[in-house]
């Protein structure tokens, strides 16, 4: 079975994007220049994020598309390549990827799901939220930086005590 991906125009995504080695904390020791290829991407390819995790060696993030638009696939690939393009190549490359001329940092696939409803919105916030502490790098989601956790507390949208 081939799997399909699901493309809605205007549409919210859940989705993941995995380094290649889940070991590393590539994500986090270079978080400005994965700031500079988000910032770079929306620039070009506007869409709204929504609620966003970043941990040391995955990204999740629910992220909305404009009404005439359905390509996240492409937004990803970009952010991927503006992140790869601006760090030292000190990644092990397997045969297949260097064969291909790929580097060895990202997972080739990453996973997406699109928001049913309103239900479905709220529990993946909360999972991206909750995220740092379930992967025991913080014991509160509010000591964990590298989320929009933050920036819902600002606009009053969760306490700070959110998930202790």
């Amino acid at each position: 079975m081939q799997y399909r991906r699901h493309y809605h125009q205007g549409a919210s995504y859940f989705l993941t994007v995995n380094l290649a080695e889940r070991s590393s904390d590539l994500l986090i020791e270079n978080i400005d220049v994965l700031r500079y290829a988000f910032k770079t991407v929306k620039q070009r390819h506007p869409f709204r994020i929504d609620a966003i995790v970043i941990l040391p060696d995955h990204i999740h993030m629910v992220c909305t598309l404009p009404s005439d638009d359905a390509n996240y696939s492409e937004r990803i690939k970009l952010i991927k390549y503006y992140f790869s393009y601006r760090i030292a190549k000190t990644e092990r490359i397997s045969k297949s990827r260097r064969k291909k001329g790929e580097r060895g940092i990202w997972q080739r696939r990453f996973w997406e799901h699109c928001i049913r409803n309103e239900a479905d919105y709220h529990a993946h916030v909360n999972y991206i939220h909750m995220n740092p502490v379930r992967h025991g790098y913080v014991k509160r989601v509010q000591d964990w930086r590298y989320s929009s956790f933050h920036r819902f507390v600002a606009d009053g949208l969760l306490p700070v005590d959110w998930g202790d």
